[in-house]
């Protein structure tokens, strides 16, 4: 079954009982059981809920996982498989990252003993590499200067180690990138960007084809908690339904984008792997199946200029997420990856004058024009 068959169908069969096509929100925190011990399936709506385990089934089958599972954020996801390690465990993590990860493993795990290296390279990830390492932590592409690693590569280093791989795949969505099928262990989405589309609630999700991992995820969603409501788990299933139709149209607009930005006297550098310039182009070439929906660029003028080009957009709203269908300008240093020290912006190459466009399925015309009005 193809994945746009695949993305309607896996998980949400007609309702047995009514025959409505679209799965019931389940609105309840219980279930009368039959006996003791003695449930239909599900108990407690921290537990399980037919909902979430529609959408949970949902998202295993387009990463081609055996395993999913729905948290209430990304950052929930996130957040439990890490705690998979024990204290004092090390994590390798590719160094442009999403701020709110970055702040997590420094500002909370660092200070419960899990000590996080960052490399921006295959050689160097694959020397920091310890008999302590508990995780690969990777990106990809990475937010927000949307480097590729080398998603095989990497996987294959770290199995001659025994180090599970972690990827996160929510800026090219498992229409985009398999990273399970490259040799990738886990995959982390935060479901609030491409996967549900409209920017109309949070989620996040963590798949896998490795059983002890998925059993201690499962202890652990269950244990603290972090689920999302039935009503959130409804309209994620929505969003995923139109993903591969979403995607497309973000691919093609963003590749026009980054090409007109590429050309345009006030911009400095443009960063998009769709680009034949990009250092990245070939190795996104073969591992991913589209470019995807993100640009981000440096506009010539320092803060000030970014400041004004704000201020004159129109189409492009200035706002923090992604992956909606509309278009969205976000200003990292001070919204993404605000949590950052500037000193350890500078280090990743965040500089004053970025700015990372979510590139909706506005009108291309539109887009452009808005862009060039607002870059003068």
């Amino acid at each position: 079954m193809k994945f746009e068959t695949r993305a309607i169908h896996k998980g949400q069969p007609s309702d047995p009982r009514t025959g409505a096509v679209i799965v019931p929100v389940y609105q309840t925190s219980t279930y009368e059981q039959d006996g003791i011990g003695k449930d239909r399936g599900f108990e407690y709506s921290r537990t399980g809920n037919p909902t979430r385990k529609a959408l949970e089934d949902a998202l295993a089958s387009l990463e081609g996982a055996e395993y999913g599972l729905a948290f209430a954020s990304g950052m929930a996801a996130i957040d439990v498989v890490i705690r998979t390690l024990k204290p004092g465990a090390h994590v390798v993590c590719w160094d442009d990252l999403y701020g709110g990860t970055f702040r997590l493993l420094e500002q909370v795990y660092r200070p419960w003993g899990v000590n996080t290296e960052y490399a921006g390279d295959v050689k160097t990830l694959e020397k920091k590499i310890r008999k302590d390492t508990g995780l690969i932590w990777l990106e990809t592409p990475t937010n927000p200067l949307l480097k590729i690693a080398d998603i095989e590569k990497i996987s294959v280093i770290a199995q001659k180690h025994k180090i599970p791989v972690v990827v996160d795949n929510t800026f090219a969505t498992p229409y985009l990138q398999s990273p399970l099928s490259l040799g990738a262990d886990i995959v982390v989405h935060s479901t609030t960007k491409y996967l549900a589309g409209h920017s109309d609630v949070i989620g996040g999700a963590v798949l896998t084809n490795n059983e002890d991992i998925y059993k201690k995820v499962k202890f652990l969603q269950n244990a603290a908690g972090a689920v999302p409501a039935p009503w959130d788990c409804w309209l994620t299933l929505r969003g995923i339904k139109t993903l591969s139709v979403r995607m497309r149209e973000h691919c093609r607009n963003a590749k026009e984008v980054a090409e007109f930005l590429e050309s345009h006297p006030k911009v400095e550098q443009v960063y998009y792997p769709g680009l034949k310039k990009s250092p990245d182009y070939h190795l996104a070439k073969k591992q991913m199946s589209g470019f995807g929906g993100m640009v981000s660029f440096e506009i010539k003028g320092g803060k000030k200029a970014a400041e004004r080009f704000f201020k004159r957009i129109k189409v492009f709203i200035l706002a923090e997420s992604l992956g909606g269908v509309e278009s969205l300008a976000c200003y990292p240093p001070a919204m993404t990856h605000g949590s950052l020290s500037p000193q350890e912006r500078a280090l990743r190459g965040i500089k004053d004058n970025l700015i990372r466009l979510s590139v909706g399925i506005e009108h291309i015309d539109d887009l452009i024009a808005d862009l060039d009005q607002a870059l003068e």
